[in-house]
């Protein structure tokens, strides 16, 4: 019902919005659209994560994540730029996270490792158009579904500081696809470039 309710909300406001001339209605419009738009990104990212394979498809194909992961993971550990790597199922679940990662977002691996990606990083509340995770949420679903890197435009996306603060960011993500010797996604590895100082600057 909590689905249903957040799709006809998102095409009745998408249909207002067109309609609006008066510009604190259009405001107006655009914040509730980025709301319900947020919100269904969130339950689509908890039930059913990334990987559009249907769930007994899922379970009735064996892989062995382990050793795909240690494929490439000296690699990733070592390098210097950001990296976090996703289990692509419901959660959407943090799997592994490299230093230059933790650095950029002010975390630690401990506090983050197994927990949901938007648990981790959800949007500012403070900001009432913040997409991050609605557009994060749509490249990591394209890059599932498509089995290719999907490159996202520069993206608003605040994370919060050491002390819990929100701070504004600015960032060029890249998602791609992991897979194992048999094509089947494995997880989903996030690259970013913090370009704050590039936009803000």
């Amino acid at each position: 019902m909590k689905r249903f309710i957040c799709e006809q909300n998102i095409a009745n406001f998408r249909r207002l919005l067109v309609e609006a001339s008066d510009p604190a209605k259009r405001t107006a419009l655009e914040r509730l659209l980025a709301s319900y738009n947020r919100e269904l990104a969130l339950l689509d990212a908890e039930e059913i994560g990334a990987d559009a394979t249907p769930i007994p498809q899922q379970r009735r194909q064996p892989v062995d994540a382990a050793a795909v992961r240690d494929e490439f993971l000296p690699h990733f550990e070592h390098s210097p730029h950001p990296y976090l790597l996703l289990d692509p199922g419901p959660g959407l679940r943090i799997a592994d996270v490299n230093a230059a990662y933790l650095t950029a977002t002010f975390t630690e691996r401990g506090a983050i490792l197994g927990k949901s990606l938007f648990d981790v990083f959800p949007d500012n509340p403070d900001d009432a158009l913040a997409d991050g995770v609605n557009n994060l949420y749509s490249s990591l679903r394209t890059v599932a579904t498509t089995g290719r890197p999907h490159a996202m435009a520069v993206q608003r996306y605040d994370i919060r500081d050491a002390a819990g603060k929100f701070v504004e960011r600015h960032w060029q993500p890249i998602n791609a696809p992991i897979h194992d010797a048999q094509g089947k996604l494995v997880f989903l590895l996030h690259h970013v470039e913090d370009v704050t100082d590039q936009v803000v600057g």
